[in-house]
């Protein structure tokens, strides 16, 4: 049996195949989407147009924005995301993580649809920004769902990553888009931008409908024949003619189902039961995802402009193309952190190499002068290492770690309460942020910095490293009593059979037998 903790490149390599890289591709759109989205406001803010039609009226014809209504324009996507993740949960159970996903695009195309058409109502670009947060955090909870309960184990922490670097990827695209639009003297300048969102939501609505429902959600409403279908059209031609590779993954997911079906019907309340250590993984779901907001990444993107402004880079477009740039490229590298070191590491490590950084920039910032040259070079830096160090742990981690330690019958619902803490604290930041900058300055990294280390006390002391275990294997680990977080790596499954074991296994040793119908075998 393969180590937990040292996935072995021919066993991915087994796996692998084209469905399995276009599905995690196209449901990552979710998070491009959310990057776009998020990415563009901070350059509108700043656009004169948008400035002279949505900011306060100063007297002579000057328009300047105060913190409150900025706060609002900028912070409500987070209020209408942490609306969609609460929403997510009963409706990707209800009617399935696919339908749900494809129903949020057209949340989408409404929130957009208001703000591109405002004239010179601020209110009513806070209510578009409102409406796209509710698609932007419906998909957040049900895309690491739908990707983590439909992906094999080998690649499910870089598929599920996908999602962080999909993120990053709509950042940086909408900082290069804001950047060429904003030599345009009119509203085109932040109306173009808002129309490329139309282009983003229908790619991931039309890719989605390509796809299969999720196999754990179909087998767990009864839906045995498009659960088998769903599997074989995942597996792809290469991986369909495996002698056992279906039948195993069916196998897997039965069994976890069974129990769930015999645990009784589950409610937005079981996700707070304490038995089989559901409310127990709810509230680490929620704590992981605070503690990914309070690493301080936010406010480096919002406080980045200043920084670099201190050694002459003064075009604010430039500057964020150089954070997102460097967000983006080192969220590659995370994606094999995230298998290579597992869960627990990446993130424990990650945390610790931010904190270094976090105190290093507090006490460079507040006991010097910021406007020396050297002293800003030593500030950019910090921000950028801190910056590689987030896209490449904390970033794509913690999304994985959500998306893959819930019990079947209460993973939409816990999905969906741990987002609701990422947008929670995401709006509090972003609305508070220039408030307590302009209070402390330099100093906020010292209150980041402690925040770094509560993160890795939370990892060390209560997350399991669930590398390289199927999604039943992580539920029967959890609910093993002789098992601690912090030794939960050298832990090996007992009930839950591992499929690349079994499959390899001569035919006569494989342990069970699924009738798969032949249009299922056949279907690509």
């Amino acid at each position: 049996m393969f180590s937990a903790s040292t996935p072995r490149l021919d066993e991915i390599k087994s796996v692998v195949s084209g469905p399995i890289m276009v599905l995690g591709l196209v449901a990552s759109m979710g998070g491009f989407l959310f990057g776009a989205d998020t990415g563009q406001v901070s350059g509108f803010i700043i656009m004169d147009d948008f400035v002279n039609r949505f900011a306060e009226d100063r007297g002579l014809g000057v328009h300047s924005w105060s913190q409150t209504r900025v706060g609002l324009i900028v912070g409500m996507l987070s209020v209408g995301a942490l609306l969609g993740a609460l929403i997510a949960g009963p409706l990707g159970n209800g009617i399935g993580r696919k339908k749900a996903m494809i129903g949020t695009c057209f949340v989408y195309f409404v929130g957009n649809t208001i703000s591109i058409t405002t004239q010179h109502a601020w209110y009513q670009i806070v209510t578009g920004r409102l409406f796209s947060g509710i698609a932007i955090g419906a998909l957040s909870a049900l895309v690491p769902v739908y990707v983590s309960e439909t992906v094999p184990k080998q690649v499910r922490g870089a598929m599920v990553a996908s999602y962080q670097l999909f993120v990053t990827c709509g950042l940086l695209t909408s900082y290069c888009v804001n950047f060429g639009t904003s030599h345009i003297k009119n509203s085109a300048e932040w109306r173009g931008p808002l129309a490329l969102g139309y282009f983003w939501a229908l790619l991931l609505m039309v890719g989605m409908i390509f796809l299969p429902e999720s196999p754990r959600w179909l087998l767990a409403n009864g839906k045995n024949e498009e659960c088998l279908a769903a599997l074989s059209s995942i597996a792809g031609e290469k991986n369909r003619n495996k002698a056992g590779f279906i039948e195993a993954e069916y196998r897997d997911i039965e069994l976890l189902v069974g129990d769930a079906a015999a645990a009784g019907k589950s409610s937005f309340f079981s996700s707070f039961n304490p038995k089989g250590k559901a409310l127990y993984r709810t509230m680490l779901g929620f704590l992981l995802m605070v503690c990914q907001q309070l690493t301080g990444a936010n406010y480096f993107f919002y406080y980045g402009a200043s920084i670099f402004r201190s050694v002459g880079i003064s075009n604010s477009y430039v500057t964020q193309i150089i954070l997102g740039a460097v967000n983006v490229i080192c969220t590659f590298p995370g994606l094999w952190f995230i298998e290579k070191f597992g869960r627990r590491k990446t993130l424990i490590g990650g945390a610790l190499w931010q904190m270094g950084w976090l105190l290093i920039f507090g006490a460079i910032g507040s006991q010097m002068d910021p406007s020396d040259r050297p002293v800003g070079g030593v500030l950019i830096l910090c921000a950028c290492m801190f910056i590689a160090s987030f896209a490449s742990t904390w970033g794509p981690g913690a999304w994985v770690c959500v998306g893959e330690m819930y019990p079947l019958r209460t993973r939409s619902h816990s999905s969906a309460i741990a987002t609701t803490g990422n947008w929670m604290w995401n709006f509090i930041l972003t609305f508070f942020t220039p408030f307590i900058t302009q209070a402390i300055g330099y100093q906020y990294g010292y209150l980041f910095a402690g925040c770094n280390f509560m993160a890795v006390l939370i990892v060390y002391f209560f997350l399991y490293e669930s590398n390289n275990l199927t999604l039943e294997q992580v539920e029967e680990m959890y609910n093993d009593p002789s098992i601690r977080a912090w030794n939960s790596s050298k832990w090996q499954p007992t009930v839950t059979a591992d499929r690349v074991d079994d499959i390899d296994a001569p035919k006569e040793q494989q342990t069970i037998a699924v009738d798969v119908p032949a249009e299922s075998q056949n279907s690509e």
